[in-house]
């Protein structure tokens, strides 16, 4: 379905570059705005970039760090803006726009996306963002997970209806004219074990520091790129480890400029709904040793794509590097698989669903 006139649109998340589910909501805000819609982008905690501000479609708004006041001013927007749909991503955007939606009375079509299995656990507006489905319910036009195996965690665990919850993958942009040619390519690099995350719990980057501490190649070397709460912790622990000249925390990175150099991609996740960082990884041709996540596991066809260990098994982990390093294999197979997770499939399957929506309404 097309939608014929340019779209009023709200989106809102966290922050621009937090983690994987903010770099992609803002990345199809952008694309929204490019085929003509107005879009405004409200972000918690937002600081104008090089080319977002309250001037640019997408429209930079901030919300505020407290959520109180961030409510207020998300409800005074729904009501000045009248957008003729609004979306949210990361649960507790989810819960905040639900019930702004709701306090407004301007019943906008209202999408709620869903990217982690164990968001609910991270505060009490996440959790109402799963345990309060039945009270969202009744505002939320359509569920979206961003896996097969989180959209039915939402049906069977959480109770959204099946016929408004759908599967969005993450639109991903892949960056393949920067792919690795060859094994032979691959082979040459130096030998470089990237991860990218946030360093939160979950990320199981201090896993992945133990598993690095056994594997049996002196020379490589592991750079984690990326920032969260755990970075200080992560900082004495490679310290405890002597890891020192062995292990960098790079902080907040451009992914693509390390794939290029990279020649293996860790993914030591404890938990993750899709795995932003194995579709990319794959678009580079990169060979990926991934924990056995609902997300990685998927989008890696149970190990078709990559080596899949288990979760926490730090052995394992450092088994799997080892032998990435020493066989980095062809990146054909992966650069092909990496092709179902393209921005543009991707975000024409969101504008499917906002026009859909706003054509309803």
């Amino acid at each position: 379905m097309s939608y014929s006139k340019s779209l009023n649109l709200l989106l809102t998340t966290r922050a621009l570059a937090d983690g994987g589910a903010e770099r992609v909501f803002v990345e199809i805000a952008r694309r929204f705005a490019a085929r003509g819609d107005r879009v405004t982008l409200a972000i918690d905690c937002a600081v104008p970039t090089e080319d977002l501000d309250e001037t640019t479609n997408p429209r930079l708004v901030t919300l505020g760090g407290n959520h109180l006041v961030g409510f207020v001013h998300l409800v005074r927007l729904l009501r000045r803006e009248r957008p003729d749909v609004a979306l949210a991503a990361v649960s507790g955007s989810c819960s905040k726009l639900a019930g702004a939606v709701a306090v407004a009375g301007t019943k906008t079509p209202t999408v709620a996306s869903y990217h982690g299995f164990e968001e609910w656990r991270t505060g009490r507006l996440a959790a109402t963002a799963y345990l309060g489905i039945p009270l969202l319910d009744r505002v939320v036009s359509r569920y979206v997970g961003v896996s097969d195996g989180l959209t039915r965690e939402l049906i069977e665990r959480w109770g959204t209806k099946a016929e408004k919850t759908l599967r969005i993958y993450n639109p991903v942009s892949l960056d393949l004219a920067a792919a690795a040619a060859s094994a032979g390519d691959l082979s040459a690099r130096e030998p470089i074990v990237l991860a990218i995350g946030r360093l939160s719990p979950e990320k199981g980057m201090h896993d992945l520091l133990e598993a690095f501490r056994h594997v049996r190649r002196p020379e490589a070397r592991l750079v984690i790129g990326g920032d969260g709460p755990e970075r200080e912790a992560l900082s004495r622990h490679i310290a405890t480890l002597g890891l020192e000249g062995r292990v960098t925390l790079a902080g907040h990175v451009d992914p693509a400029v390390h794939y290029r150099r990279a020649r293996v991609v860790a993914v030591p996740s404890r938990t993750e709904a899709f795995g932003l960082v194995v579709a990319e990884a794959l678009a580079h041709g990169l060979p990926i040793v991934a924990t056995d996540c609902h997300g990685p596991r998927e989008i890696l066809g149970e190990g078709r794509w990559g080596r899949i260990v288990p979760i926490g098994d730090r052995e394992a982990m450092a088994r799997g590097i080892e032998a990435a390093l020493d066989e980095p294999g062809a990146p054909d197979a992966r650069i092909a698989r990496a092709k179902t997770f393209s921005a543009e499939a991707g975000f024409q399957n969101w504008a499917d669903l906002v026009d859909a929506l706003a054509a309803q309404s």
